[in-house]
């Protein structure tokens, strides 16, 4: 299904294809926890900019792979390029308008161990030879 977001005052305006079912992650970066990003994993396929590139300011640390991106008039982050899927976009759960009867599974991701914890997640979705 079609869903919209963007930022709080309304001048970066997206959609996202999701499932009835999604599965989002709380990270404990030191980013994530301050700004309370419930990030929700999409394929560049499934997102489409409506408006507001214009109003878009980038922001970059450690390693500088994540496109950390906000707007410029109210400052709210709705989405971004993570480093963990630099191939898709990092939607901000809060920042989208949910319908009834999506089903909103939450992971945790230890971001404050991030190569770790990125390792770790490479390992559990080999394939396992079965």
């Amino acid at each position: 299904m079609r869903v919209n977001g963007g930022c709080h005052c309304g001048c970066v305006a997206f959609e996202v294809m999701i499932e009835k079912e999604i599965i989002v992650q709380h990270c404990n970066c030191s980013m994530c926890s301050m700004l309370g990003f419930v990030h929700l994993i999409v394929p560049a396929a499934h997102f489409r900019l409506l408006r507001g590139e214009e109003y878009l300011r980038e922001y970059r640390f450690n390693s500088g792979t994540a496109q950390h991106l906000f707007c410029s008039r109210c400052g709210v982050k709705s989405y971004y390029v993570p480093r963990s899927n630099p191939d898709g976009f990092s939607v901000n759960l809060r920042c989208l308008e949910l319908p009834e009867g999506v089903r909103v599974i939450e992971e945790n991701f230890d971001g404050r161990n991030w190569e770790q914890h990125a390792d770790e997640l490479r390992h559990l979705s080999q394939p396992t030879g079965r």
